[in-house]
């Protein structure tokens, strides 16, 4: 059974840095692309950073970009995100994703407030 958990949430001001973590189990974690996606209130949820499996090629959306850093640890099946420089604006909650078999599997999130 997958199973994805976040961490590393939290209270931060403006300027500052968090790293999350998610500790994936149930599947060759290896073999797998994982993402981290965020949700604000009241907005749909976006796709934040991916990193592939294999030559752990990575991409971010515009708005994160120089910022945050995803990175995996395969030995240890987890998946990190690195947020620096961090705005009010990346208050959300974040979840780790990834698919396997053609489906998605989601954490149950962690939040991170920004805000002074």
């Amino acid at each position: 059974q997958v199973q994805l958990v976040e961490s590393g949430g939290g209270l931060v001001q403006p300027g500052g840095s968090l790293r999350l973590s998610c500790a994936a189990s149930g599947f060759t974690f290896s073999s797998y692309a994982m993402s981290w996606y965020r949700q604000a209130l009241g907005k749909e949820r976006e796709l934040v950073a991916t990193i592939s499996s294999g030559d752990g090629i990575t991409n971010y959306a515009d708005s994160v970009k120089g910022r945050f850093t995803i990175s995996r640890d395969n030995a240890k099946n987890t998946v990190y995100l690195q947020m620096n420089s961090l705005k009010t604006e990346d208050t959300a909650d974040y979840y780790c994703h990834t698919k396997r078999a053609g489906i998605a599997k989601w954490g149950r999130g962690t939040l991170v407030t920004v805000s002074s």
